[in-house]
């Protein structure tokens, strides 16, 4: 099947198997590595994306349903030259990482989490523990990455201000 998928901006057109994941496509056909296959069964959220803005995991949606829609992946979430996002930013400061392989589907989850945050307040830490529950990080005890959150909307929130 014919497939017209705009990754980070940019526009793929390819055939592809019915069968074909999300995260294949973005690895195989666009290039793209950020995203990773980590269990193929939406426990880890490796490969988490955002698929017309919304938080997906990219190992259990089909290429075909995401025809004429828009692909976020970390790579695009930073553009060339550009200013770093403050939720990278903020993974970086706190040390919100250790081996990287969680780290862009636990970015991704977290922008998708503070760009629907509605509530006009601060995410407390149970929420924000809940909101990246479909991610899993097998190498911290999530402290930093909490932390990397919490940093991350006060840098969105002083942005907004600005």
């Amino acid at each position: 099947m014919k497939v017209s998928i705009i990754v980070n901006q940019k526009k793929y057109d390819a055939e592809v198997d019915t069968s074909m994941l999300l995260v294949d496509f973005i690895r195989d056909i666009a290039g793209l590595k950020a995203a990773n296959v980590g269990c193929d069964t939406t426990t880890c959220g490796a490969c988490t994306v955002l698929l017309d803005g919304e938080s997906v995991k990219a190992c259990t949606v089909l290429t075909v349903q995401a025809d004429q829609k828009d692909v976020t992946t970390m790579e695009g979430l930073n553009p060339v030259g550009g200013q770093l996002h403050p939720v990278v930013k903020a993974f970086g400061q706190t040390h919100g990482l250790q081996c990287g392989f969680c780290t862009s589907g636990m970015i991704m989850a977290t922008v998708s989490m503070l760009a629907n945050n509605t509530t006009g307040r601060t995410l407390s830490e149970d929420e924000i523990r809940q909101g990246l529950e479909g991610n899993l990080c097998r190498c911290t005890g999530y402290h930093n990455i909490v932390a990397a959150v919490e940093l991350a909307q006060d840098m969105m929130i002083a942005q907004k201000d600005d």
